[in-house]
Order: structure tokens, then C-alpha cells, then sequence
């Protein structure tokens, strides 16, 4: 069982995955696309690198290394 401090870690983490992805989900929607792969600025994109980060945060829970995708 996590301990609280743990715990708000976790959650910290979870409300930033969220956050980014509704940035990602509103970006994806002003293009009129379904998903990244399909958008032409797909490379170099800072909301999608931000929300990749996210990710491999919430994944990882700001711990270094360790992670392999």
C-alpha cells in the first residue's frame, strides 16, 4: 500500500498525464484529425512531445532509468 506522500505523487503525475492529453485531444481536433500520425508537423511538435513526456512520467513516477519502450 503507497504511503500519502507516495500517493500524491501518483496522483500528481496522473493529473498532469490528463491534462496533457486533453491539450493533445484538442490540438488533434483543431487539425480535424484522429491522431498524430496523420498530422504533417508531427515532427518537432511540442504538444506531442509534452504529452509524450507525460506519459513516460506517469509511467515511471519521476523515477530515472529503468524504463525500456
Amino acid at each position: 500500500m503507497p504511503t500519502i506522500k507516495e500517493q500524491k505523487e501518483i496522483n500528481r503525475f496522473k493529473a498532469k498525464l490528463l491534462e496533457q492529453q486533453e491539450i493533445l485531444q484538442s490540438c488533434q481536433k483543431k487539425h480535424k484529425i484522429r491522431s498524430c500520425m496523420m498530422c504533417k508537423e508531427i515532427i518537432g511538435c511540442q504538444t506531442r512531445k509534452s504529452y509524450v513526456n507525460s506519459v513516460y512520467q506517469s509511467m515511471n513516477k519521476g523515477q530515472t532509468g529503468g524504463f525500456e519502450f
